[in-house]
């Protein structure tokens, strides 16, 4: 059998591979950017399924629908590659542990015992996570300019989030769910480091397909043990509908955008785009709450797109 070159396999269409993909590095940022503006409306939209729908429930039914929406797209690819899943289902069933079953489970469980603003704060930590990870698993050098350009945009997150009223900072209390929203962002950061290091090329179809379906299927015991202490819900046409856009847009569509990104780009430069979520969550907020704009969504604004531009120019 000829041996491929890494080239050769970069060049495979719709893969993820530990290899450098052949889309320039715009394309990259254009992919973080994209996942990270999806997953940003996912915080204004899911917000409001805490108090209706249990957290590993909303969770399940999540992924489900995702599985269900790509089962279609994802059978023939997931068949082709069998022999691939077959070989790498240690890596795969980790994947889809950190990133699908416990890494969203953990931020619906802390929604319930915390703050916003505290999430908010929190949120922020999962790049850091990867910029650290990347560091210790992958050799990425942390330059100064990356550091100085981090520092830029947690100054702008945080004057976005406290509403330019530091004073808010003092005031903070800490919760369980804290501990959850921390766990979360490792986790992130962990899931981000294992797409970058997937040991054998696979189309993105098949991967997908392998991590949500097992995701899903390691959420169901839980889901069922909700359902069995009495945490049930109606399902009206609002948490339909919020469900349709999470489990498609904020699952299926981001996660294949955001895998590119790492493929292209590698985590940690996809982990300074993801820092400008909250500043999209504001813009949203804006849009289609009708909150009013005032300085410091603008000096916030500047600060968090310099940080970035700061941080991942080559």
């Amino acid at each position: 059998m000829t041996q491929r070159t890494p080239e050769q396999i970069a060049r495979v269409s719709g893969t993820v591979s530990s290899v450098q993909a052949t889309p320039s590095a715009l394309a990259g940022f254009l992919f973080a950017l994209a996942a990270t503006v999806i997953w940003s409306g996912n915080f204004i939209v899911a917000r409001g399924l805490t108090d209706t729908v249990p957290p590993v429930t909303l969770a399940f039914l999540r992924w489900a629908t995702a599985f269900a929406v790509l089962f279609p797209f994802g059978l023939r690819p997931f068949l082709r590659q069998w022999p691939v899943v077959r070989r790498r289902w240690r890596y795969l069933a980790c994947t889809a542990l950190i990133g699908i079953t416990l890494f969203n489970t953990f931020l619906y469980v802390a929604a319930h015992t915390t703050t916003a603003l505290n999430l908010s704060l929190i949120a922020i930590t999962s790049p850091m996570f990867i910029l650290v990870f990347a560091r210790l698993f992958l050799g990425e050098i942390v330059t100064g300019r990356r550091l100085a350009g981090v520092a830029v945009v947690v100054c702008g997150i945080v004057l976005l989030v406290t509403r330019g009223d530091l004073g808010r900072l003092a005031a903070l209390q800490f919760a369980v769910g804290d501990v959850w929203m921390l766990a979360g962002a490792m986790l992130f950061g962990g899931y981000s480091i294992l797409v970058r290091r997937i040991p054998e090329p696979m189309e993105q179809g098949a991967f997908l397909f392998v991590l949500f379906g097992l995701g899903a299927l390691m959420l169901a015991p839980g889901a069922w043990w909700e359902w069995q202490q009495g945490l049930r819900f109606a399902f009206t046409p609002v948490i339909l509908g919020t469900m349709a856009y999470v489990g498609v847009g904020a699952s299926l569509v981001a996660f294949w955008c955001w895998n590119k990104a790492v493929a292209v780009i590698g985590p940690a430069q996809a982990g300074m785009v993801y820092y400008s979520l909250p500043l999209f969550s504001g813009i949203e907020a804006v849009v289609l709450l009708g909150e009013p704009v005032s300085w410091v969504h603008l000096v916030s604004g500047v600060l968090i797109l310099g940080g970035i531009r700061t941080a991942t120019r080559p």
